[in-house]
């Protein structure tokens, strides 16, 4: 801590005449007398300053000089890059550029706010984090008792599996033993009756020795020269277990294994999303439908179900995907230009690098420049649902397993960056995530048929919110966002279309001339067009909702 400064150990002369000191300028960093008060404010009249008694000041609030630490420092020497005081303008810099020490102040500040906005700027994201973060951390113990739990139940069924496996074992041992024994059984019936007629003979042979029954022996001789000796006999081997080698090192192939915690940067972006106005426009009151696309998709036999899924194409071309082996790809003016053949029905697809992308069984395919089909990556035991590009240049899809539902971000390679599946108390999600999108802020929007509802997390898989329609008979079908970041739900088999802001409020309902039938697929085709297609009748309709 400093000494408090006193006229005992030095005499403080004003910066300006060097007479006793009264005041002290915190604007301009100068000690003034009561003459120079005046003069300093009227010379400096443009400037808002800050005169205080010059014993109140704090020494925190001034700079002393280098070359005189007893005297304050009242200008800046360009040519040096220091602050300095009245003595050293006039002896060491006086052939310098000078300035004043108020305006190198002011420059500096202006600095210090600028890069203090923007460090105030992440200040929320960083609380969002920490908010995070700190739900995680509180709740860490009950996911990983969830995972023992898990690890706890797989080693019950394979103590069921080896408890079954050796019962099975020991009953067809008991069956070989049974199978074995009435064998050995029989050959030993065999072996004696052999014997007997052997001995029979023999005892004939000793008695045709001593007897002179030449017919006796004549009769005998075909007899015993029909008599076979025995030439081979069957041996039967004794059963052996053979154990299968434990690999320890390889046991997990088998059981299961837990992924270790693995660090992935995000990076925070400054400014990452302003909000986008729509300056001199408005939302039009009765959209108007322009062109109307019929995708001849034929008719699903169980649901009646024709047009599933659309993607826009950067040349405003249309890949739709129905009830048929096949994706079809046609311009706004409802043109087919092109068809490819698949080996699913294309329920669920998307544009990625200018390719058109969808989902099957077990992974992602993609349909190259020649037709060819890519499997991209698989998805092992979890089947895929929807899929979207992002803007990061992954891909997101909605995966499901038994009773488990979550979202994962891929690389082109089929990495897996990200996993969203439980919010920050270690509770599902979702429940049946199906159609998906990203936000221009960032936001990963689902529909959940069973949640019967959308559900948002932010770009860390953050929940951000959940909209459940105006009323319980709400049933979220597809979603898409458009440039303002309006999200944008259709409702099937109800005759709706929501629109709701980016914070998932609702903000009205958009409905054509005519209205719209079964809306299922929806995607953006520019500034203020979208493309719904009708489920069941296999039409899609061009929709104008934003006046020019």
């Amino acid at each position: 801590m400093m000494e408090p400064r006193n006229e005992a150990q030095h005499f403080v002369g004003c910066d300006l005449c060097q007479q006793p000191v009264s005041f002290f300028c915190r604007r301009c960093g100068v000690n003034l007398c009561d003459p120079c008060v005046t003069i300093h404010l009227r010379v400096k009249s443009t400037k808002v300053h800050e005169i205080v008694d010059f014993a109140s000041k704090d020494d925190d609030d001034t700079c002393h000089c280098d070359s005189h630490p007893k005297n304050d420092c009242s200008a800046y020497c360009k040519t040096c890059d220091a602050p300095i005081c009245i003595l050293c303008v006039s002896i060491k810099h006086k052939s310098h550029e000078m300035s004043e020490l108020s305006d190198k102040i002011e420059e500096l500040l202006k600095v210090i706010a600028k890069e203090n906005d923007r460090l105030q700027s992440s200040k929320h994201e960083l609380e969002k984090i920490l908010d995070h973060t700190t739900k995680m951390l509180s709740s860490i113990s009950l996911y990983y008792k969830q995972r023992k739990d898990e690890v706890m139940v797989r080693g019950e069924e394979w103590h069921k599996q080896i408890e079954k496996t050796v019962n099975k074992l020991n009953q067809e041992l008991d069956d070989m033993q049974k199978e074995h024994e009435a064998v050995l059984q029989k050959q030993k019936k065999e072996f004696e009756e052999l014997i007997g007629k052997l001995d029979e003979m023999n005892g004939k042979t000793v008695k045709l020795k001593k007897s002179k029954n030449i017919k006796e022996m004549q009769t005998f001789v075909p007899v015993i020269q029909n008599q076979k000796n025995l030439n081979e006999f069957s041996q039967y081997s004794l059963p052996t277990f053979y154990e299968g080698k434990i690999d320890s090192n390889n046991l997990h192939t088998y059981f299961g294994y837990v992924e270790k915690m693995q660090e992935k940067k995000t990076i925070i972006l400054e400014d990452e999303f302003k909000q986008r106005e729509l300056p001199g426009r408005r939302i039009l009151e009765v959209p108007t439908v322009t062109s109307v696309i019929d995708s001849g998709f034929p008719a699903n036999e169980e649901n009646k179900n024709r047009l599933y899924d659309m993607a826009v194409t950067d040349d405003n071309k249309v890949w739709m995907g129905g009830a048929s082996y096949e994706l079809k790809l046609f311009d706004l003016q409802g043109h087919l230009h092109h068809t490819v053949s698949i080996t699913n029905k294309g329920m669920y697809i998307c544009m990625y690098n200018k390719q058109v992308v969808y989902t099957i069984n077990d992974g992602v395919r993609m349909i190259s420049d020649t037709d060819t089909v890519v499997t991209m990556f698989t998805t092992g035991d979890w089947k895929p649902f929807g899929v979207t590009s992002s803007a990061s240049g992954d891909l997101l899809v909605c995966l499901r397993k038994d009773d488990q539902s979550k979202v994962v971000r891929y690389s082109s390679t089929g990495t897996v960056l990200q996993e969203i599946q439980y919010d920050s108390q270690c509770q599902p999600l979702y429940k049946n995530a199906t159609y998906i999108t990203e936000n221009v802020n960032g936001d990963i929007i689902v529909t959940d048929w069973e949640k019967k509802a959308v559900i948002a997390v932010d770009k860390f898989g953050i929940f951000r919110y959940s909209y459940s329609g105006k009323d319980s008979k709400f049933k979220a079908s597809s979603v898409a966002t458009d440039f303002f970041g309006h999200v944008i739900v259709t409702e099937n088999p109800r005759k709706k279309i929501h629109m709701l802001d980016r914070d998932g409020r609702f903000l009205r309902y958009i409905i054509p001339e005519g209205g719209i039938k079964n809306p299922r697929g929806v995607c953006i085709l520019g500034d203020g067009e979208m493309m719904v297609g009708e489920c069941n009748t296999g039409i899609a309709k061009r929709i104008k909702y934003i006046e020019e």
